[in-house]
């Protein structure tokens, strides 16, 4: 992290469409004005929020939790994240991570099962989903997309047009 720039970390309440309860996660976060509450999500969000890295969100600190805490997306970025799980036991994370890096998308291990991928919003997603889905028919992986962007979402409904 940049040491003139400025990072909180910020709490996040959700509900996990993946463990399907309630989670409570820590996010990384670049202040962009601590008076209006507005910060730029710096991690990859683990479960499932609502939002993904580089958005804009709006926080304060809320006395329940004792910290600073999220409260609403103001500005999407236009990147989205997929959530990937290792569904086959001989591969190894770092390989099917370095899969996506080299097609310039950075990723998140949270163990050696899983691990969230950011889809920066310029690149193009259908190769990234062309592979996806390759490595999920080949019952290597399976994926969620909790945060598809509308860039991305276009992308992906291209490649069914196709």
């Amino acid at each position: 992290m940049n040491q003139e720039t400025k990072y909180e970390k910020i709490l996040v309440r959700y509900y996990s469409n993946v463990l399907e309860e309630v989670v409570v996660e820590t996010l990384w976060a670049e202040t962009i004005n601590k008076e209006k509450g507005l910060y730029k999500v710096d991690n990859i969000p683990f479960y499932g929020a609502n939002f993904s890295s580089d958005d804009i969100v709006f926080a304060e600190y809320d006395r329940n939790e004792e910290r600073l805490t999220f409260r609403k997306v103001i500005e999407f970025s236009g990147n989205s994240t997929i959530q990937v799980i290792i569904i086959n036991n001989k591969v190894n994370i770092n390989e099917i991570r370095a899969i996506f890096n080299n097609l310039e998308c950075i990723s998140e291990a949270l163990n050696d099962k899983y691990f969230v991928i950011e889809i920066p919003t310029k690149i193009n997603y259908k190769p990234i989903f062309i592979k996806l889905i390759d490595l999920e028919e080949k019952k290597i992986i399976s994926f969620a997309e909790p945060v598809l962007s509308e860039k991305h979402n276009n992308d992906k409904t291209a490649l069914n047009k196709n």
